[in-house]
């Protein structure tokens, strides 16, 4: 998790475009949200969030093969405090772990 999120931000997530549809739902709560293809609206109280993402080559360690997606974030109208508090809820219900 980040301590500062700014308006406009790029990651690299390490899931399938199927797994990643299959998260947003929970990740965005109960903010109203609107899915077109490879786009989403988020509603954010007076705010938005445009989310826009793409599938890439999977990255390749060793033998291990991963998935990966491309996927960009732009706020508008949203402030500081309003953006760390959704990207924390999207954060916890996106990221993957093992061990």
């Amino acid at each position: 998790m980040q301590s500062f999120y700014p308006e406009t931000f790029e990651r690299d997530m390490s899931c399938t475009e199927a797994e990643w549809l299959s998260w947003l739902p929970r990740a965005v709560g109960d903010h109203p949200h609107e899915v077109r293809g490879a786009k989403a609206q988020v509603t954010l109280g007076t705010g938005r969030l445009q989310l826009a993402w793409s599938a890439q080559p999977e990255r390749a360690i060793a033998l291990m093969r991963l998935p990966r997606l491309a996927l960009r974030f732009a706020f508008s109208g949203v402030s500081e405090a309003e953006r760390h508090a959704f990207m924390q809820r999207f954060d916890l219900y996106t990221q993957r772990g093992g061990g």
